[in-house]
């Protein structure tokens, strides 16, 4: 417990809140300067000259960010500074790269990505401004269940679900594709946050020891073994082993953090190695990606890696240059695998600093959760940090050949509009509860009058 002093004002004398919203702005400005150079540099690599839009597109980029700066100094002055830049230096590379590719095949990818951004960007808007109190999401916290549940079950339902590359994960409406799982896993995120702050003290409670660790009650194993079931038949019935892995994991992390008991990530991983070794036996979708896995040249299947690996390769430690590699040969480069597409063009050098952004955007979202006052505030926090977290990790190590490969895209990088627009959401949230946590504690000393300067105490 910290005791500091505060003057008659309420500004405290041992730690002063600084906004750093000028902080903000800079950083922006640099981040704007990596995606509007990246974008010049591909016309500069290509055609020799910088491209006739760039003028058109870094205005609408600046525009878009700008923006954003500006409601977060209106609505949530305190708001982490460095979240934004991250977002705007990763979502300017990925337009760049994809504009890249368009250069390439003749595409118009990188407009319609622009726009997803815009869109991505409204939201983003209206989250900060509607969304006052991270904890009035608490009280949606089964209605968000409910509807993360329906949302994953919708590409099951005839008419509207598409299967697009073996995953039928994908909706159809009005002539739009959208992906419902990039919704659902914010609404999972506040739901489990909900859940697990009204029932961490029962699922805190220790049962039998093993090995120096408490085990969990076997009274207590539902919540747990129903989320092995839902990633099972997310990945049974939708062949989506990345949606799979991705909201077990969050489910699993998320508990673990809410009760502090390690025996959770035991009864986890026992069932994880459980479902996994059942999966490899009875779905052959997933012993084909296991097999391409361990020795991708053995099988047709394995194309997709082994020209990412090639075009990696190729790319060697600082790449070969924003439009002089070659990374039409790689498959779905714009969405899967963009990262091995970035790695041709930037090398290794590249896609280290693509991840240093990651990790700090991730460090950000759990220092928020750190300081959070509430219990659900650092728990949804912690949540949508592990959310980029777990993305980021099954996607670059799969297109690196660390884990078997699969469908998730790159946040912020890759093609998309449902996941571009999910990640924003998710941003704007962290930012609201990073405001909340770094707002200063109202002053509700009331000094008299004739204390002219006169320090007092407040128990913080």
């Amino acid at each position: 417990m910290s005791i500091p002093a505060v003057t008659r004002a309420g500004n405290r004398t041992g730690f002063i809140h600084r906004r750093r919203r000028g902080a903000e702005l800079v950083l922006l400005l640099l981040s704007l300067a990596v995606g509007v150079g990246g974008y010049a540099a591909v016309g500069l690599g290509m055609e020799g000259e910088v491209p006739a839009d760039i003028v058109g597109y870094g205005g609408w980029l600046a525009a878009l960010v700008l923006a954003c700066h500006v409601v977060i100094r209106r609505t949530a002055p305190y708001a982490d500074p460095v979240l934004l830049p991250i977002v705007s230096a990763l979502n300017g590379l990925g337009l760049a790269m994809i504009y890249r590719i368009d250069q390439a095949n003749g595409g118009t990818l990188a407009a319609q990505q622009l726009t997803w951004m815009s869109v991505g960007v409204v939201l983003f808007v209206v989250v900060l401004i509607g969304l006052g109190d991270h904890r009035r999401l608490q009280s949606f916290t089964y209605t968000s269940g409910l509807a993360a549940i329906v949302l994953l079950l919708l590409p099951l339902v005839p008419g509207i679900g598409t299967e697009i590359r073996g995953a039928r994960i994908w909706i159809s409406v009005a002539g739009f594709s959208l992906q419902p799982g990039e919704i659902a896993k914010v609404l999972l995120v506040i739901a489990f946050a909900g859940y697990l702050v009204l029932h961490r003290d029962a699922l805190a409670l220790a049962g039998r020891r093993l090995l120096f660790i408490d085990l969990p009650r076997g009274r207590d194993l539902g919540p747990i073994l129903g989320m092995w079931l839902i990633s099972l038949g997310i990945l049974v019935f939708q062949r989506d082993l990345g949606s799979s892995l991705l909201f077990f994991g969050l489910f699993l992390v998320m508990l673990y953090i809410a009760t502090e008991r390690p025996g959770w990530i035991v009864v986890g991983g026992v069932l994880f190695l459980a479902g996994a070794a059942m999966a490899y036996q009875l779905f052959g979708h997933v012993r084909t990606r296991v097999l391409v896995w361990l020795d991708p040249f053995d099988y047709d299947s394995g194309y997709q890696i082994i020209q990412a690996m090639y075009g990696m390769a190729w790319g060697g430690l600082v790449g070969r240059g924003w439009g002089l590699g070659d990374p039409m040969q790689t498959p779905v480069r714009e969405s899967d695998f963009i990262v091995a597409a970035l790695g041709e063009e930037l090398g290794l050098t590249g896609i280290i600093a693509i991840i240093l952004l990651y990790a700090l955007m991730v460090e950000r979202g759990l220092r928020a959760a750190l300081v959070c006052r509430d219990a659900f505030g650092k728990l949804v926090a912690s949540g949508l940090a592990l959310v980029l977290a777990l993305q980021v990790f099954v996607i670059i190590g799969g297109v690196t050949k660390l884990i078997p490969l699969t469908g998730l895209t790159t946040p912020f990088l890759s093609y998309g509009g449902s996941s571009l627009v999910a990640n924003w959401v998710i941003v704007a949230l962290l930012l609201r509860i990073s405001d909340q946590a770094r707002r200063p504690l109202p002053d509700f000393t009331a000094p008299d009058a004739d204390e002219d300067a006169t320090q007092v105490v407040r128990i913080r």
